[in-house]
């Protein structure tokens, strides 16, 4: 998401705020590049401000032509577009009297509380829930005249997921933040501290570090640092010392941005589903702007992706035909309209694009569109092509995807994918209200079960060393399993670039078992044993049957099943799942295993040879 910096130190009013902020974005502008700014204050009660839409890079240019008079501190953004456009107006920060705020997050409750305001005459001049975050602060400060106490007060009024930063022209030496369910690092100088959403943001000035809990509100000054709870009770926060420098900043502290991102997914899980419920707890997309009518009537979905995106729509098939009783075709972008494909009135295709700008996408789009069909993108990207010639937009907040290769984005488009799934499903009345919340509540423990298996992974790391040099990996699953393999064999062929196969492992028997002969490395996704039992049965037969042949197997396999070991050589576990969400755990040992592997032959797992982020051309 977003990444934010904070600052304050100088003695006299000077420019080493902004710079030390500019500084900061450059380092976090992973985070987001949809527009930046900075707010800076000083002696006498001056308080300016500098936003431009785009990269860090047209900010800097602003600032260049139009420098900010000198200040004693300041905060600076880079955003990554939720409510609102990425244009200069909807850049943070924003102002609301005296006081400007930058925010990383999501106010889910912001359209009730632009209500309040508004009622009261407050006129707003951005689309974004960070302004009503920005006015209400305004409005508690003039009631307390304390900076601290009125962040706190906003803080108990805010839902939803947020890291708010603000500083007041009243109190030019005075930064204060909070935090709920959004990252916030307190930086220790001399003379000076620092905020940031990542250590990135201040590493080139110190190491020093404090690290902020849960529901907490920290204000800096140059010479202290006081935390406290939202209700006003002193905490106390733990000083540590980063343990890496500032040549590794950008990747914050990650050999690579593969492996953040890898390491970023329950983050990217947990941002999809934020703010899709109502205060009843039904489910609700606010960006799905089609006539529930015309969702009603549909009666075939078509899913155009290319790549792992395509491979998403693979697991949404299996998801949304169970739920919905609609079929789902899947097709690649780039086949689709040269097939003549058919679809009409009561066809709703899905798009799905990390970047929202894949060409082939795009084409498919506008030939349904052509041909009657309803459109509904699934991208990261905000203001991006796709989802401009769409009728609809489902949005993943994965936040910036820096590596090519994709990682965070597949299991961002897998959760995207079964809200529009649950969605229609609760629309259509093919389940009961608890049915989709019960649903919905079990997606909700998924990031905590990705990070389980992100902390596991030590042992895939260590095979996938030892298996640098080998020169072809087979990947067999079945019913959601089996996308699973083609995404495993894809990420080995995109990083590694060796022989990598996917296949249905019922396929087995009908060809690739010829591929098999001994050492062969061949890995497994199993299914739950708890799920489909046949199905569990059928693959323990295929391990057995590549087993017999020499095949060394590689087996992932939920906590519990011991139906698989006396045929595995190695067993990498994964949290007990429902079925049709397991692949949000079981992909995460392939892609570990891809990375670890590419890295250990040396090569560049961010950007493989060949590719490219986005591919804009047909």
């Amino acid at each position: 998401m977003c990444g934010i910096v904070g600052y304050v130190g100088s003695a006299d009013a000077d420019g080493r705020p902004v710079d030390v902020v500019l500084e900061g974005l450059r380092r976090l502008e992973y985070r987001g590049y949809d527009s930046a700014g900075v707010a800076a204050v000083g002696p006498g009660g001056a308080l300016a401000t500098a936003k431009k839409a785009g990269k860090l890079a047209n900010l800097v240019e602003e600032l260049d032509a139009h420098p900010l008079p000198d200040a004693t501190a300041a905060i600076g953004h880079t955003r990554w577009a939720t409510h609102g456009a990425p244009t200069d107006r909807n850049a943070h920060p924003h102002v609301a009297g005296r006081v400007a705020v930058i925010h990383n997050g999501i106010v889910e409750n912001f359209v009730a509380l632009r209500a309040e305001l508004a009622a009261e005459g407050v006129e707003f001049l951005s689309e974004t829930d960070t302004e009503v975050a920005a006015h209400l602060l305004d409005r508690a400060y003039a009631t307390t005249g304390d900076l601290t106490t009125a962040m706190q007060a906003v803080a108990r009024r805010l839902e939803g997921t947020f890291t708010l930063l603000a500083v007041h022209a009243d109190h030019p030496r005075t930064v204060v933040g909070a935090r709920h369910d959004s990252p916030l690092v307190v930086g220790l100088g001399q003379g000076e501290n620092y905020l940031g959403s990542d250590v990135a943001a201040f590493i080139s000035h110190t190491r020093e570090a404090l690290e902020l809990g849960q529901d907490q509100v920290v204000t800096i000054t140059p010479t202290s640092v006081e935390v406290t709870d939202f209700a006003g009770a002193s905490v106390h926060a733990r000083r540590y010392t980063v343990d890496w420098d500032a040549a590794a900043a950008e990747k914050g502290g990650f050999r690579s941005f593969m492996d953040k991102e890898i390491h970023d997914q329950p983050h990217a899980v947990a941002d999809t589903l934020l703010g899709r419920t109502d205060v009843r707890g039904r489910l609700v997309l606010d960006e799905v702007r089609i006539s529930e009518d015309v969702l009603r009537a549909v009666d075939k979905i078509v899913v155009v992706a290319c790549g792992t995106a395509a491979y998403a729509g693979h697991v949404a098939k299996y998801a949304i035909e169970h739920w919905c009783r609609v079929p789902v075709e899947v097709e690649l972008a780039h086949e689709f309209r040269y097939r003549d494909p058919v679809v009409n009135a009561r066809t709703l295709v899905v798009a799905i694009s990390q970047s929202g700008e894949t060409m082939d996408t795009l084409m498919a789009v506008r030939h349904a569109r052509e041909q009657g069909a309803t459109a509904l993108a699934i991208v990261n990207t905000h203001g991006s092509t796709i989802p401009r010639e769409s009728d609809a937009v489902l949005y993943t907040h994965a936040g910036p995807e820096i590596a090519v290769a994709s990682t965070k984005a597949f299991l961002a488009q897998i959760t995207a994918t079964y809200l529009l799934g649950l969605y229609l499903a609760q629309l259509r009345g093919n389940m009961f209200a608890d049915e989709v919340e019960t649903i919905l509540a079990e997606l909700r423990a998924m990031p905590d079960k990705i990070q389980t298996v992100l902390d596991r992974s030590a042992r895939v790391q260590e095979i996938a060393r030892w298996m640098a040099d080998t020169p072809s990996v087979l990947f067999l699953g079945r019913h959601v399993g089996y996308p699973v393999a083609l995404e495993g064999a894809l990420k080995l062929k995109e990083l590694a670039y060796i022989h990598a196969e996917g296949f249905a492992a019922g396929e087995l028997k009908h060809g690739p078992i010829a591929l098999v002969e001994p050492g062969q490395p061949v890995f497994v996704v199993v299914p739950s044993p708890r799920g489909r039992h046949s199905l569990h049965a059928k693959v323990v037969s295929n391990i057995q049957e590549i087993r017999a042949r020499g095949a060394r197997t590689i087996v992932i396999a939920e906590d519990g099943d011991e139906a698989v070991v006396p045929f595995a050589d190695e067993v990498f576990r994964v949290p007990q799942a429902p079925t049709l969400l397991a692949p949000l755990l079981s992909v995460v040992p392939l892609q570990v295993f891809a990375c670890e592997l590419a890295t250990a032959k040396g090569l560049d797992v961010d950007q493989p040879r060949n590719l490219a982020k986005s591919v804009t051309v047909e």
